[in-house]
C-alpha cells in the first residue's frame, strides 16, 4: 500500500517537492520542433507546474523562458517576435532566446540598464523532431538520454503527443501494468478470432500471465509469461525508465524501437509523448483483415488552442463518456465499447481523478511492477533530497542502451537469459555514438 506521505511525495512535481527535484535533472522531451516557427508566435507550454514560453528566433534558435516579463511580469506570451528575441508588448523590453535583455526602448539613453536583467530561461536542444528542456538549476545540463528511438533522424521516427488530464504517475502505470491489455484492450476477443501467427492468441488464451519484476540501472522491468506450443515458452519484456519513460512490449522484440515519456505539465495534466521507428513490426490483424476491436486508426484531436492546456487534446472526454458504444460493450463487440487502444488507457487512469487516491487501491500480486516502480521513484527522489545523489541515468545516460521491450517464443525457462539473447539479436537502426553529437 502506498501511504499519504509517499502519494504525495511520488505524485506532486512542483519546485520545491522531492519529484519536482528529481525531474528537474533530466531532459524532458516538450514539445514537437514544428510547434515553433522562425520568427513566429510564441508557444505557451506547461512543464512541472511551471508557465513557459517557447518561440523560435529568426535565426531558428529556440528559447524556452518563464512567460513573465522580468520587469512588470506581463505575459510574454503576447509579445512580438521580432527575430533577434521576443519583446514584451507592455513596455518593449526585448530578450533573446538565452535570457540576455537586448532593449529596454522606454528608458532614456544613459539609463538603460539592460547587462543587469535577465529572462529565467532554460537550456533547449533539438533532436528526433522534438524539443527537450532541461529545467534544472545546475550550469551545466547532464549529456542527452542515449534512448534508441531518440537518436532517430526526424524522417525516421512517428512521434505522438496526447494530453492526459490526470496524474503523471497513474498515466505511466497503465503501461507498466503486466496483465490488462487482456482485459482493457482484447476482453472481448475470443481464441478462434485470432489467427495462428498472431501473437495476440497468447493474451486471450493466458488472460492471467505469471511474470518477474526486477531493479535495472535504469529503473525497472518485468517479463511476463504465458505458456507458448510445443513446451516454449511466450515472454513479454517491459521497462520502466526514470524519469518517466516507459516501453511497452506489444510487438517482436527484435525491431520494438519505440520509446513513451508522461512529462508532467502539472500535478493533474500529462503530456504523453511517442516516439516509434517507422520501420518497426506493426500489430497484425486478428483474423480475416480485421483489427483489434476497437483499435480506431488515429485519434481525433480538437483543434489546438493557445492555452496553457491547448495542445493535443483528443476529442474523446469523460464530458463526453469518451463516445462510449454501449450497444458495442453490450453486445460484446468492443469489451470497452471505447474506440481507439489509447483512448481506452486514458478513460481508465482519468477516471481514477486528478489524482488517484492510493489509499482506496488493493493492488495486487499482479501490480508488483507497479510497486516496484513506486519504490525506485522514492528512494531516488528522497536520495536526492537528503544525500544530494543524483539519479539514476543522469551521469551515465548510455544505461538506456540496454533496453528494449518486446515479445519472444522460446524454449528457454531463464527470462533473463531469454531478454539478453534478444538484445544480441535486435536490429539497431542508429548507432549509439551519434549521442555523442
Amino acid at each position: 500500500m502506498t501511504n499519504a506521505t509517499e502519494s504525495l511525495e511520488l505524485t506532486r512535481v512542483g519546485a520545491g517537492t522531492p519529484m519536482g527535484a528529481l525531474m528537474r535533472h533530466y531532459w524532458l522531451p516538450a514539445l514537437k520542433s514544428s510547434e515553433v516557427v522562425a520568427g513566429g508566435d510564441p508557444v505557451r507550454l506547461m512543464l512541472l507546474g511551471e508557465k513557459l514560453i517557447a518561440f523560435r528566433d529568426a535565426a531558428g534558435k529556440v528559447g524556452v523562458m518563464d512567460h513573465r516579463c522580468p520587469h512588470r511580469c506581463a505575459s510574454l506570451f503576447y509579445g512580438r517576435n521580432e527575430g533577434d528575441g521576443i519583446a514584451c508588448v507592455y513596455h518593449g523590453w526585448k530578450f533573446a532566446v538565452d535570457g540576455s535583455c537586448v532593449s529596454q526602448p522606454n528608458l532614456p539613453p544613459g539609463q538603460d540598464f539592460k547587462d543587469k536583467v535577465h529572462a529565467k530561461v532554460y537550456k533547449a536542444q533539438e533532436r528526433a523532431g522534438l524539443i527537450w528542456v532541461y529545467m534544472g538549476e545546475g550550469a551545466e545540463a547532464p549529456p542527452m538520454p542515449m534512448i534508441e528511438a531518440s537518436l532517430l533522424d526526424e524522417a525516421e521516427v512517428t512521434i505522438m503527443f496526447c494530453q492526459r488530464q490526470c496524474n503523471w504517475l497513474q498515466a505511466l502505470e497503465g503501461d507498466i501494468d503486466t496483465s490488462h491489455f487482456s482485459w482493457l484492450h482484447v476482453g472481448s476477443v475470443k481464441p478462434e478470432q485470432v489467427q495462428d501467427d498472431n501473437w495476440v492468441k497468447y493474451q486471450v488464451l493466458h488472460r492471467a500471465p505469471e511474470y518477474h519484476v526486477t531493479d535495472t540501472d535504469w529503473g525497472t522491468m518485468y517479463c511476463a509469461m504465458r505458456p507458448a506450443e510445443d513446451g516454449q515458452t511466450y515472454w513479454r519484456f517491459a521497462h520502466f525508465g526514470f524519469p518517466f519513460w516507459t516501453w511497452v512490449p506489444q510487438g517482436p522484440l527484435v525491431d520494438r524501437v519505440q520509446a513513451r515519456a508522461w512529462v508532467p505539465m502539472d500535478d493533474t495534466h500529462t503530456m504523453f509523448v511517442s516516439l516509434v521507428w517507422k520501420k518497426a513490426s506493426q500489430t497484425k490483424p486478428l483474423a480475416n483483415g480485421k483489427p483489434i476491436p476497437g483499435a480506431a486508426p488515429a485519434i481525433e484531436y480538437r483543434p489546438n488552442t493557445t492555452g496553457w492546456y491547448g495542445r493535443f487534446v483528443p476529442v474523446q472526454q469523460d464530458e463526453n463518456d469518451y463516445l462510449i458504444d454501449r450497444d458495442a460493450q453490450r453486445n460484446d463487440e468492443i469489451y470497452t465499447g471505447i474506440t481507439h487502444i489509447h483512448m481506452q488507457d486514458q478513460a481508465i487512469t482519468e477516471s481514477m481523478g486528478g489524482i488517484v487516491d492510493h489509499a482506496f487501491e488493493h493492488l495486487a500480486p499482479s501490480d508488483q511492477m507497479i510497486t516496484r516502480t513506486r519504490r525506485r521513484l522514492l528512494l531516488a527522489a528522497r536520495a536526492l533530497r537528503d544525500q544530494g545523489a543524483i539519479p539514476p541515468a543522469v551521469a551515465n545516460p548510455e544505461v538506456y542502451q540496454g533496453i528494449r521491450s518486446g515479445e519472444r517464443i522460446l524454449p528457454e525457462t531463464d527470462w533473463r537469459a531469454a531478454y539478453d539473447d534478444g538484445m544480441k539479436a535486435a536490429l539497431r537502426p542508429v548507432a549509439f555514438a551519434k549521442a555523442a553529437e
